[in-house]
């Protein structure tokens, strides 16, 4: 066994690179803590026990592998000298730079490094720090997607050709990989059984079958699959929403590279061959890597950028309590038939592809003003790929536009008619996309009529939303729209 230090691997730091050397020593720890502070998703939790127990499988005696209730507890327990590379949230970065015999080494599992993101982002402000400037930086540090000093086809971005409605029939596309659950599945959903038994733990949403990797391998598989078989459809459908095809062509990486099992770069690697051998379209590839090296890592930074306070930010001042029905992902409550589908989606799988999490279920919180950093906790919380760092940014400036347009130049509001154009739930649900008012009116179009009114204020300064705000004021039923938002309140729509 080499001379290094024994590496402390979080639970999201499960992949070889996160070691220095194939036998380097180990330290694995399982905090049931975790796991009793907070009502995770059932098949999260199984999830990421599943990849740290493999993990320690895999490594046999190159491990020590301490199950306990706390990290303290296992820290105490091991005398030698650690290191750990940085952790992914706030916490654990304060936890870990108190210990006296850990050393803490830059973060991995990212394409770009603080350094690297520091030079870039140096005399630009909060405001001018654009994931589209950045996603350029990087493809042309990296020579991702280059011809020369060039972008491959002449263009950096292929969002115009990317928002194609599902089409009649589906995409044809084989259905995504799934594991195999074994042993270790097993025990895992044993002791999640028995600690919810014995009032331990607590859980949100349904137990089901394993359906990500939790092994490299089986994330390598993966990642081999989504590149033959589903990313030549990716880029064109990639924010459309289909209640017969939740999946539709996305990747479902995200939980695999979350918990460091995926090198980004392997990912974007892999896309950038299959486009250069002609079996993959650049649109395709481009838009798969730009959500890679361009928005994966861009938000990564943003939450170190930002610092710990970013989560409280509340600049449209949205108070309303998360009502129990959307926290308890109560699915059956709900009428309108995307907002039921998808927090079915949750309740059911604990996974959502983006423009569901973004256009369904962000847009009715911020229609209604819901606290944010509770929204957050609560995205954190019931996705089996959200961790602090991939849902403060994203929730709290991306969804909620509570951070007043740091991280997006407007706020991600529309009405039914968007979600009519870009899924197919609206056709045998009992509300009208193009109704604000009357029995059938949508809760979307009432919905976001009422938030342009409510923050008129705010809106009319922002050169994106004057628009909106001109239409709210030649509304003459205004006053009815918000009327009907009011009497709803809380309740399921």
């Amino acid at each position: 066994m080499g001379n290094e230090h024994r590496r402390w691997l979080f639970a999201d730091q499960l992949g070889d690179h996160f070691l220095d050397e194939g036998d380097q020593p180990v330290l694995l720890v399982e905090a049931r803590s975790v796991l009793e502070r907070r009502r995770f998703h059932r098949q999260k939790a199984h999830l990421v026990l599943s990849a740290l127990r493999h993990r320690a499988a895999e490594l046999g005696d190159q491990v020590i592998f301490i199950r306990t209730g706390t990290y303290g507890e296992a820290l105490d327990a091991v005398a030698e000298p650690l290191t750990v590379c940085h952790p992914t949230s706030h916490a654990a970065a304060a936890f870990v730079s108190g210990r006296a015999k850990v050393t803490v080494l830059p973060a991995r599992g990212f394409t770009t490094t603080r350094e690297e993101f520091a030079a870039w982002a140096e005399g630009r402000g909060d405001r001018r720090m654009l994931m589209e400037d950045f996603y350029r930086d990087a493809r042309r540090r990296l020579g991702v997607l280059m011809d020369g000093d060039e972008p491959a086809g002449g263009r950096w971005n292929f969002d115009a050709d990317n928002r194609e409605p599902p089409p009649r029939g589906g995409l044809g596309v084989p259905g995504p990989w799934r594991p195999v659950e074994d042993e270790i599945d097993e025990q895992v959903r044993r002791d999640l059984d028995r600690w919810e038994r014995d009032g331990v733990v607590a859980f949100v949403g349904r137990d089901g079958p394993r359906a990500f990797p939790a092994t490299r391998a089986e994330a390598a598989d993966a990642l081999a699959c989504f590149v033959a078989r589903r990313l030549p459809c990716f880029g064109p459908y990639q924010d459309a929403m289909s209640s017969a095809d939740p999946v539709m062509a996305h990747s479902l990486l995200s939980p695999a590279l979350n918990l460091g099992l995926l090198d980004p770069l392997d990912c974007v690697r892999e896309a950038e061959a299959a486009y250069r051998e002609g079996r993959v379209p650049l649109r395709s590839a481009e838009g798969y890597i730009r959500q890679v090296i361009g928005w994966r890592d861009y938000v990564w930074h943003l939450y170190w950028h930002l610092g710990p306070g970013y989560r409280q930010e509340n600049r449209l001042s949205a108070r309303t309590p998360l009502p129990e029905w959307f926290a308890e992902l109560d699915a059956d409550a709900v009428e309108a038939r995307c907002l039921s589908w998808a927090l079915g989606q949750v309740r059911d799988h604990g996974f959502a592809h983006h423009i569901v999490r973004l256009m369904v279920l962000g847009n009715y919180a911020l229609q209604r003003a819901f606290e944010p950093g509770r929204l957050t906790d609560w995205f954190h919380r019931c996705f089996v790929d959200g961790y602090d760092w991939v849902m403060t940014p994203n929730v709290v400036g991306m969804s909620q536009h509570a951070d007043g347009g740091v991280l997006a130049t407007k706020p991600y509001a529309s009405g039914g008619a968007y979600i009519n154009r870009m899924s197919d739930f609206c056709h045998g649900c009992r509300y009208r996309p193009d109704r604000r008012t009357g029995a059938d009116a949508c809760p979307f179009t009432t919905g976001y009529w009422s938030f342009i009114a409510r923050n008129e204020e705010r809106l009319a300064a922002n050169p994106r939303m004057a628009r909106s705000v001109q239409g709210m004021r030649r509304l003459d039923d205004i006053d009815e729209v918000r009327a009907i938002e009011a009497d709803r309140g809380n309740a399921p729509p």
